[in-house]
């Protein structure tokens, strides 16, 4: 709304909530029909903010439409998914080559745009040798019962969360992702809440994502601690950043 936007529709499963935001934020029109998303024609951009296991369809449905598209992560559940995501991107740029128009399909990964983190890289970039992360995140206990345990509907916690401090190692590092091992405690559910992710990047780089839902919510969410080059940097809770061995 700062930048400008003009709210057009709003939609949602049951209504309530679409008629409830709809009011807060004054869209001009609210609907059950998501259809009535994608054909309305003064509508260019769709915000998808559903349950992870429609992220897909309603992204290929967007994308047909030519609708510019920001999705809340993850992307998608499974390679097939991504696979027919790609396709339908691909058919949708072959067919606007003409109009000189390509649609925008970005996913919600915010942390790269934190202030603090934009500064961080920039430090980065000074430095000489792979980095090693450690990624800490005290995630929080969720009900077993949870949406976002179910592996079908919510992909569980490393495909539906997690994939938020893939993405940031793989931003601050600017090397792509060569192995990825994940470690857990005793399985109690379908999908582990609490776990170890180990990165090696194609450039030397090392990570460590700590995942944990067994934590105290006293303990701030989350910290990144990156050691290079004789220095090494601590950002804690994307509110402060020091430095250690970086000089001025």
């Amino acid at each position: 709304k700062k930048a400008g936007a003009d709210f057009q529709i709003i939609c949602s499963f049951k209504g309530a909530s679409a008629m409830h935001y709809g009011r807060k934020f004054s869209f001009k029109e609210v609907t059950t029909n998501e259809e009535e998303v994608f054909s309305n024609k003064k509508c260019n951009t769709v915000i998808i903010s559903t349950r992870h296991d429609s992220h897909a369809y309603l992204i290929k449905k967007a994308i047909k439409a030519g609708k510019n598209v920001f999705v809340e992560k993850p992307l998608c559940l499974n390679n097939n998914e991504l696979e027919t995501i790609k396709d339908s991107y691909k058919k949708s740029i072959n067919s606007n080559t003409k109009n000189n128009y390509q649609p925008l399909l970005m996913v919600g990964y915010n942390r790269r745009f934190s202030p603090l983190v934009t500064k961080l890289k920039r430090f980065l970039k000074n430095l000489n040798g792979p980095k090693a992360f450690i990624y800490t995140c005290n995630a929080g206990f969720l009900d077993s019962d949870h949406w976002l345990n179910d592996p079908k509907i919510g992909g569980g916690r490393f495909l539906g969360e997690c994939c938020h401090f893939v993405d940031l190692l793989f931003f601050l590092s600017e090397e792509k992702v060569k192995d990825i091992k994940i470690s857990s405690p005793l399985k109690v559910k379908n999908h582990p809440e609490t776990f170890t992710v180990n990165l090696q990047f194609e450039k030397g780089s090392i990570g460590s994502i700590h995942y944990f839902s067994n934590g105290s919510k006293l303990l701030p969410k989350e910290r990144i601690e990156v050691f290079s080059d004789k220095t090494v940097f601590r950002l804690d809770n994307f509110k402060k950043l020091k430095a250690w061995g970086y000089k001025g």
